[in-house]
């Protein structure tokens, strides 16, 4: 959620960390600020975007210092206001805390630093961590790393936070439980940041920390990691970022969802890169060929996942039922954490995530782990905490996403599952050598029938501009695009802000039927594959009530035609194949009414891109 960017070095810090916090803006946030060190703290934060804490910043504070920390707030405790806004400073005025995440017992801790004399002026779990620490130090008479040490074994939650003591201005004290933090290691310089965008324009190097682990991010020694449950040394392992900049800037879109949406077919391709050989007639991936007898074994698959990510855990469910022909069930990480699951060593448990930190799912993988569970992680960031707690896994290779409305990740999603379920097919013998060999073919077309979808875009806009002030909007699909009528609807929700549901067709005369009229759009996905006489059907019923109907259908269809008002033809694909397709004319459609509503469209309102608390 909140993004984190610390600096300490020979720069002027002030640049770096607004630079690094308008690279964090997709993250999602209500409120920004920032500190600079020099011959003391200087403050200035404010409720809005990073623009107008800078601003502010100009006017009301020097900017010359060497050590700075800023953030973006999402708020947990406490309004989005100025005063809630980090960094916090304790009461001495001496420390400075930017942090991320929860801590869950800060209000018997508030009571307790209140009852010692401690004055709190805003509403946040933040200000209490950093009177805590300042009290430990204080009565300890210890430094501010043993400190902070000694605070976060009495707090519960999850957090990632940097720490300033003026009285040690040549020291950041950093550390990490369930939140992500990464330390940038330069020439004679370290930054801290949330995720390595922030400064992978100065350094390639980054230390991640683990769960559990603080640093001591000393100007004049080198990092010491160290276990905040038991002091103990961990030797820093400093990895080559895979990350570039080019990457993380807009390259001439007018924003970064669209530049995810027409990489589709690049990333894609490198998705599927390596590890699909049609000449061959082999799929191989390593997380899934080092263990390949546990998928063999497995009684049960279990997807775990959120938002997006459980859209294409859904539609990994038909694929892999139909292809592998084993048992799936799909579940929404943050439900199966709490709801006492049965789970047994015989199941697999795959947990997909974009960020590979989100937190629902993270605990999610844990508890599975506990009961016994092979787990297997897909997600996008090397390196990130899921990646990290899988027993093993499949990256997606999808390049930074950086709209927090998620287009590129489900689409790699889809094809990193999808070349899981034909090695595990080709492994059972579930599916014939021929329609094995066929789905490999079609599998590599992919790409190119992508860039064929995005070529819909001037229709796109079109329907867009008839229907961007419509109050509701439903989404219909059968079979394996059930699934990607629930994520159309998801990106219209998200990023325009107009209330949207996502049905399987045939349910709709069970009860949503009653709100079609001349006002209600209703996008039908129906290619010819699959279901397509029912979707007819479905489409005959809305329109004998006057719905408006925009289908998605397959280039040369008739017989939808005659029935729609607005039709997106798409290229045809296998049955199984066609969510990487359909999912394309949505995505278009989802972002130009948002843009013709005047929507933010890289950061709609109240939204993150990486969830890390609950």
């Amino acid at each position: 959620m909140c993004g984190i960017v610390g600096y300490i070095g020979h720069r002027e810090a002030y640049p770096v960390v607004i630079k690094g916090l308008k690279r964090l803006e997709y993250r999602g946030y209500d409120s920004a600020g920032v500190m600079i060190y020099e011959e003391g703290i200087k403050v200035c934060k404010t409720k809005g975007k990073v623009a107008q804490l800078e601003e502010l910043a100009l006017k009301e504070m020097s900017t010359k210092g060497t050590i700075g920390m800023g953030h973006t707030r999402w708020a947990t405790h406490g309004v989005p206001n100025d005063v809630n806004s980090h960094p916090h400073l304790s009461n001495s005025g001496e420390l400075a805390i930017v942090h991320n995440g929860i801590i869950e017992n800060y209000a018997p801790l508030k009571e307790e630093l209140i009852n010692r004399g401690y004055v709190f002026h805003s509403d946040t779990d933040t200000e209490v961590l950093v009177n805590l620490i300042e009290e430990v130090q204080k009565n300890e008479k210890i430094k501010l790393g043993k400190a902070v040490q000694l605070a976060l074994n009495q707090v519960v939650g999850a957090y990632a936070i940097a720490v300033f003591d003026k009285k040690n201005p040549d020291e950041i004290v950093a550390a990490r439980l369930g939140s992500p933090l990464a330390i940038g290691v330069g020439e004679e310089e370290y930054f801290i940041a949330s995720d390595a965008s922030p400064f992978i324009e100065y350094t390639s190097n980054a230390v991640y920390l683990e769960d559990g682990e603080m640093a001591n991010i000393n100007l004049h020694k080198p990092i010491k990691i160290r276990k905040i449950k038991d002091d103990s040394l961990v030797d820093p392992y400093i990895q080559e970022l895979q990350m570039n900049l080019e990457q993380i800037e807009k390259g001439g879109f007018d924003h970064f969802m669209l530049k995810e949406i027409f990489e589709q077919p690049s990333v894609i391709k490198d998705t599927y890169r390596g590890r699909l050989h049609s000449d061959k007639g082999i799929v191989q991936m390593a997380g899934v060929e080092d263990h390949l007898e546990k998928f063999l074994n497995a009684d049960r698959i279990i997807i775990v996942a959120c938002g997006t990510s459980w859209h294409a855990g859904l539609v990994a469910e038909y694929i892999i039922e139909e292809f592998a022909r084993v048992s799936v069930e799909v579940e929404y990480a943050s439900e199966f954490r709490y709801r006492n699951p049965i789970i047994k060593s015989t199941d697999v448990v795959i947990a997909i995530s974009q960020s590979g930190e989100t937190a629902d799912t993270m605990a999610a993988i844990k508890l599975a782990k506990e009961q016994g569970a092979f787990v297997f992680g897909v997600c996008n960031v090397v390196g990130s905490s899921i990646s990290r707690e899988s027993h093993a896994g499949a990256y997606t290779h999808a390049g930074p996403e950086i709209g927090v409305a998620s287009t590129k990740a489900f689409t790699t999603q889809i094809t990193v599952l999808t070349m899981l379920a034909l090695r595990l097919a080709k492994a059972k013998g579930t599916l014939s050598h021929s329609d094995f060999h066929r789905y490999l073919l079609e599998l590599e077309l992919i790409p190119e029938k992508v860039k064929e979808a995005l070529t819909t875009i001037e229709k796109a806009k079109e329907i867009a501009a008839a229907f961007k002030d419509a109050p509701n909007c439903l989404y219909l699909g059968r079979g394996y695009n059930f699934p990607v009528a629930l994520e159309g609807a998801l990106k219209l929700k998200e990023i325009s802000y107009i209330h949207a549901e996502g049905y399987p067709a045939a349910e709709m005369k069970h009860g949503p039927i009653a709100l079609i009229d001349e006002q209600m759009p209703v996008v039908v996905i129906a290619p010819k594959q699959g279901h397509y006489d029912k979707i007819v059907s479905n489409i005959q019923e809305i329109k004998s009530r006057s719905g408006k109907i925009i289908a998605v259908v397959t280039k040369g269809d008739t017989q939808v035609r005659e029935l729609a008002d607005y039709v997106i033809e798409i290229p045809e694909t296998s049955d199984a194949l066609s969510p990487l397709i359909t999912t394309i004319p949505l995505q278009l459609l989802s972002y130009y009414i948002a843009v013709y509503r005047d929507c933010n469209v890289d950061q709609p309102r109240n939204l993150a891109k990486s969830v890390t608390v609950e």
